[in-house]
């Protein structure tokens, strides 16, 4: 779809974004991989129709479907190399997957329904957030025997998992993001932010951002201080910065754009359309070339960081 530009200094190029179909049901959460030993990468959606997807990254295109829940997943996260997948559903269950083979290994049993699950360092341990408050560490060799590691006041809506600081990072439906230190879970560090929506990590799990309200805010996990604070004039559904911290892509809740912020001053450098409902998540590629949404409307959608290059299947077109 063609950018809305309400500035002279943007950039007089047309963006068409890449649609990708394959879910029934509202798309709630996206992840890329790391870039793999073949220099690759992929993207995994969770969906309410219950049934993750794995895509090629620079591409979208289809590369298989995890079959085996029996409600909405809420949660998809692929390991550190890609070959296996958590997923996290209303039928109080976390499942990993094989992700070469498309094969479930193990299914992790709760209690109440699972919203978020992420692996913690490798694809040995996993991580999960439920609705009884509670936030899980599994031993994928121990099913049986999780332990317990936080415990918020408010159901957990999203678990995600910090490689550079090696913690793990959990928020609730309440106010409350918890950062929890698996070497010392007993000190767990908390930032209460009221109205959040949506909760990111950077792809080397330095800056938290975090949507809420019609505020962007950026935590700096390293000084555990916040780093950026913006306000905008519209309901702020998800925000993600890129890898080289230049830009935001920030969701609107209600008027269904896209926008690209500069991450230094917070001023908007351009919005799309494309999606037909709100949009739940959105995540950048490892190179930070491309970024994918995911919305109400039960499609994924790819876009260029900078319309007008060439990338994949991209096509573009000068004015």
């Amino acid at each position: 779809m063609p950018s809305t530009t309400g500035s002279p200094l943007l950039s007089q190029t047309q963006q068409i974004s890449l649609a990708c179909a394959g879910h029934t049901r509202p798309v709630v959460q996206l992840t890329f991989s790391n870039t793999t030993a073949s220099n690759h990468c992929f993207l995994i959606s969770a969906c309410k129709d219950g049934k993750p997807i794995l895509r090629d990254g620079p591409t979208g295109d289809w590369l298989g479907t995890f079959i085996g829940h029996k409600g909405a997943v809420w949660s998809a996260m692929l390991s550190s190399d890609a070959t296996r997948a958590v997923t996290a559903s209303a039928d109080y269950t976390a499942k990993v997957w094989d992700a070469v083979a498309g094969q479930e290994v193990v299914t992790l049993a709760h209690s109440n329904i699972v919203k978020g699950a992420d692996f913690c360092g490798d694809a040995g341990t996993v991580a999960t957030g439920a609705q009884d408050k509670t936030v899980r560490v599994f031993d994928v060799r121990r099913p049986d025997a999780p332990s317990t590691v936080a415990v918020h006041g408010a159901a957990v809506r999203c678990v995600k998992w910090s490689k550079h600081r090696g913690v793990v990072v959990s928020a609730d439906s309440d106010r409350t993001i918890s950062i929890t230190d698996l070497r010392a879970p007993a000190a767990v560090k908390t930032l209460e932010i009221d109205g959040i929506a949506n909760v990111s990590l950077a792809s080397d799990g330095r800056l938290l951002s975090c949507a809420a309200g019609k505020r962007i805010s950026i935590w700096d996990l390293d000084a555990f201080k916040m780093a950026k604070d913006f306000a905008v004039d519209y309901e702020v559904s998800v925000a993600a910065v890129n890898p080289a911290r230049t830009r935001i892509v920030a969701g609107g809740r209600s008027d269904l754009l896209i926008r690209s912020c500069d991450f230094e001053t917070g001023s908007q450098l351009d919005a799309h359309k494309g999606h037909h409902g709100p949009v739940h998540d959105a995540c950048f590629s490892p190179d930070g070339q491309i970024y994918a949404t995911g919305s109400e409307d039960g499609t994924v959608r790819l876009w260029q960081t900078t319309p007008g290059t060439e990338y994949g299947l991209w096509q573009c077109r000068r004015m």
